[in-house]
């Protein structure tokens, strides 16, 4: 059955869980990671090929593309995921320091108020934030302010149905 015609009606991991199970879940969070981690790769190595390009805003846009083919995917009537595992792909490739502040703050709030779209709320929103005061470790060095703000607004404009329930 299509996953989307169960539950809350998205393709995402939370969703895989309540409908499907803990395999099935476990599947979808590391391919929907994997995909931004692959994108961010594949960036990276069209940097390397072709001459004066901007190595950190070819990542951006990767970055940026990959979650919104994720959200909006042509081949399923434009209605995906979140976008949250790809994001945290994206985020872990570009800053690993930064992708795992998001992922263990995410995780506390999850805990904390038992639901998964405040964790993921939260850490989208922890994302630029970080970015301004974090500098070092990024995998190519550049501004990537911009990139974060539109990837967390990406992943709370996802989650608007929540934060309408959330207020």
């Amino acid at each position: 059955f299509d996953v989307r015609e169960k539950g809350s009606g998205n393709a995402g991991t939370t969703n895989m869980l309540r409908s499907v199970g803990k395999k099935a879940a476990v599947i979808t969070l590391l391919c929907d990671i994997l995909k931004g981690v692959v994108s961010i790769g594949i960036a990276l190595i069209a940097g390397n090929i072709v001459k004066n390009v901007d190595k950190a805003v070819l990542v951006q846009i990767a970055g940026i593309l990959v979650v919104v083919g994720h959200t909006f995917p042509i081949f399923f009537e434009f209605k995906g995921g979140k976008g949250v595992a790809t994001s945290l792909g994206v985020i872990m490739m570009i800053n690993w320091k930064i992708g795992l502040i998001c992922l263990v703050f995410a995780l506390v709030l999850m805990v904390l108020t038992q639901m998964v779209s405040v964790g993921s709320i939260g850490a989208a929103i922890l994302y630029p934030v970080l970015t301004i005061f974090i500098t070092q470790n990024y995998i190519v060095t550049g501004n990537y302010i911009i990139s974060s703000i539109i990837i967390a607004v990406l992943v709370v404009f996802n989650h608007r149905s929540n934060v309408k329930r959330l207020l």
